[in-house]
């Protein structure tokens, strides 16, 4: 039951300064506290599973024309590869879902099941076990941000993450995985096939497929534990209706609160998704609706450290310098309506409208500075009050004819993009601790703020045209296009509420991608492609003031070879990215600098001996500062950017117990910069997961136990370098244990 420390009056009532009140996820722990009553109620024992089966087979029997009809959509869910881990393809935006040997990226899409078995507690657990991603936000932390091929994503109050394809839906700072179908990441600069990221991230996309409607009723209930209190429950509940079936319905709900593994922190989180989605003979639609809360008491915070020291060595992973009265609350509700229509046997016209709206509260510390080698630290508590509001919308048409021996795959498509930020804070006195050995300092009565004035708005527009061009039975396929954005910026006087800067330029992004398949079971690859970042507009303290500068490309090759022998999928690609920025040099603010990240990258997954599955790969990246403002720093690596980077992920099933899987998994991370000038580092560190797996029926019910450990042996180290040059400490020894059973 909830703790009624929790509940305060500000929950219960509308007020503005307050996130809302919750719907679906106080619908989520009800639902899932029914459904568990229900579920093991003796009545429910007495459907036997011979009794179920005709009302399976007649079910059955009305799918066909459905799944039939679903199969020859280019929109249709691929098919999970070999061990389940990750699927044979992904959504590449703009160019809808392929597979991936006809991709001419490096693309892996994890799986549902990947991230059940894996026990995440969000998002951020499972891209963290990529080879090319590490995570840049902190263990307890508010927002979970990323470096993909050593370049930021995620970082702000602006989710990049897409949510099916479409940016400024997704919940905004940390997406919980119980309403996930699949995470995908297509890794390097994507302007042309999702548009310009919201926060200018050109290292990868991540697109969230949401759980949809299944074909097969499904009532799943589960309990879980995380060290050191933690303990939640989640349903989730899939029906289909109609006399074909051609309607669906699916609810995601969570709720889940405790002491967590570091010192004086409790959090809590209730989230409820609902899917809904119609599919006609010639009309899809679908509905998707997400609400999230959380409450984090004691929320971690990154560090800074002081010029001219080494960086300390780690405490333990458990130390927490926040005070134990600070707290961290965040409200997220999301809608996305998408829609398809089949104006003739090879032309389909589509439609996505969506929004999202944030609203924080928070008292705690500000990013904490790190004093000296003893580790003293010292923070500004704030209490903060933030509003982030976003919305999407776009349209087109895929076409599918030939023109001679050549297939073609068009697709043109219309987009724009919008958000709001506002944000309000006062400060406390500052708070001296200690990493090694936090303080309790008293706690202190900071006003919340009395006005949460707007500070930026933006808009993106955008029209775009791709073609796939293909020969030879699909086995030379040349993908060419071009998208025209418009990037509109405006930012705001928060005394006096009007304009003090604006951004209005626009840039064309092409892609040119070429997949050939010599053999079968191998695929060639090659892209040219563009990432696209707003400019800069000059500061007052520049001569220069006020000139507004286009927006930055980033540029990718890439060229690569992916082997597919059904039980093992393997990619080797070598790419270089370079991405420019400006910065003040003296009196005035130029583009006179850039980035290059050249490198390596091996991934593999699959099941390559029956009972034994692999996941994981190396990533080598040459990162280097090739233009600066000054000589000192030129050739030196970038901020957050290690050599070297390996994930290992492995399953096996003991063929002695029935049912049961060890799984393990070791991670390596190499030295990261977090200075230009290359005098303060962290060093590699390396963690060992360790966990298992017992899958059986229970009066008929299928039932699957997990446990794990998370860093089994409980190393101290410091992670999570973001760009602008802060640390944060790595994750304890942390314990999960969960049960879910099938009804």
């Amino acid at each position: 039951m909830v703790s009624s420390a929790y509940w305060t009056h500000a929950e219960l009532v509308r007020d503005p300064t307050q996130p809302q009140p919750r719907i679906l996820a106080i619908a989520a722990r009800l639902v899932f506290t029914g459904a568990l009553a229900a579920a093991f109620s003796p009545a429910s024992y007495a459907e036997e599973l011979p009794q179920a089966a005709p009302e399976a087979q007649d079910s059955q029997h009305t799918l066909p024309a459905v799944v039939v009809k679903a199969a020859a959509q280019p929109d249709e869910l691929p098919a999970p590869y070999a061990g389940g881990q990750v699927a044979k393809g992904a959504r590449v935006g703009l160019l809808g879902n392929k597979n991936v040997m006809d991709t001419p990226f490096s693309v892996t899409s994890y799986t549902s099941k990947r991230i059940q078995d894996q026990e995440a507690a969000t998002i951020a657990d499972v891209l963290n076990k990529d080879p090319s991603i590490r995570f840049t936000g902190q263990t307890g932390g508010v927002t979970d941000s990323f470096f993909i091929r050593g370049f930021p994503i995620n970082e702000g109050n602006i989710s990049e993450f897409a949510f099916d394809g479409v940016y400024g839906v997704v919940p905004n700072y940390h997406v919980f995985p119980e309403y996930v179908e699949r995470v995908e990441v297509i890794k390097g600069p994507a302007a042309l096939l999702y548009g310009m990221s919201p926060n200018s991230g050109v290292g990868g996309v991540v697109n969230i497929v949401p759980k949809r409607p299944l074909d097969q009723d499904l009532t799943r209930v589960g309990l879980d534990y995380t060290s050191d209190s933690q303990v939640g429950g989640h349903v989730d509940i899939s029906r289909r209706f109609g006399n074909e079936r051609q309607f669906g319905i699916r609810f995601n709900g969570l709720h889940r609160q405790g002491g967590t593994p570091l010192d004086n922190q409790k959090s809590r989180a209730e989230v409820g998704a609902l899917s809904l989605d119609y599919q006609g003979e010639r009309f899809r639609a679908t509905l998707d609706f997400i609400e999230q809360y959380q409450w984090i008491d004691a929320p971690t915070r990154p560090f800074l450290l002081a010029s001219g020291i080494a960086v300390p060595s780690a405490p333990d992973g458990a130390r927490n310098v926040t005070q134990s009265w600070g707290w961290w609350k965040s409200l997220d509700q999301s809608v996305l309506l998408h829609t398809e229509y089949d104006a003739t046997r090879s032309v389909t016209v589509f439609a996505d409208a969506g929004t999202a709206k944030t609203d924080v509260s928070r008292l705690s510390d500000q990013t904490p500075t790190i004093l000296n080698a003893a580790g003293d630290t010292r923070s500004t508590p704030q209490n903060w009050k933030f509003q982030v509001n976003r919305w999407s919308a776009d349209t087109g048409a895929r076409a599918h004819f030939d023109t001679g021996p050549v297939s073609h795959s068009l697709t043109v498509m219309a987009s724009i993009y919008g958000d709001r930020i506002a944000n309000g804070s006062n400060s406390g006195t500052a708070i001296l601790s200690n990493i090694y050995s936090p303080i309790a300092s008293p706690e202190q009565d900071i006003a919340s703020p009395s006005r949460v004035p707007k500070v930026s708005s933006s808009q993106l527009y955008g029209v775009a045209l791709a073609d796939t061009l293909s020969v030879l039975n699909d086995r030379v396929q040349l993908t060419a296009g071009v998208r025209q954005q418009q990037v509109q910026s405006d930012n705001f006087n928060t005394t006096t509420g009007a304009k003090s800067s604006s951004y209005d330029k626009g840039a064309v992004t092409p892609l040119v991608g070429i997949v050939f398949k010599p053999v079968e079971h191998v695929s060639l690859y090659a892209n040219y492609v563009e990432g696209l970042s707003r400019g800069d507009i000059a500061p007052t303290t520049a001569s220069n003031a006020g000139q507004v500068f286009a927006p930055y490309k980033a540029k990718q090759e890439e060229v690569g070879v992916k082997l597919d022998y059904h039980s093992l999928m393997t990619t080797l690609a070598a790419f270089r990215i370079t991405k420019p920025s400006g910065q003040l040099y003296g009196t005035v603010y130029a583009v006179d600098s850039e980035q290059r990240n050249q490198g390596l990258e091996l991934t593999f997954a699959g099941e390559p001996v029956k009972g034994i599955r692999l996941l994981g790969g190396v990533t080598y990246i040459n990162a280097e500062l090739t233009k600066t403002n000054s000589a000192s720093t030129v050739g030196n690596r970038p901020v957050g950017v290690p050599q070297w980077m390996a994930n290992v992920g492995t399953e096996w099933d003991l063929p002695w117990v029935t049912g049961l899987t060890l799984t393990g998994g070791v991670n390596f991370t190499g030295q990261e910069y977090f200075d230009q000038a290359n005098t303060q580092s962290v060093p590699s560190w390396t963690t060992v997961d360790l966990g298992a797996r017992y899958t059986t029926s229970i009066h008929g019910k299928s039932t699957t136990f997990r446990a794990g450990l998370l860093n089994a042996f409980n190393r101290k180290y410091w992670a999570g370098v973001a760009s602008y040059g802060t640390i944060s400490l790595g994750a304890p020894r942390t314990v999960f244990a969960s049960a879910t059973v099938d009804f």
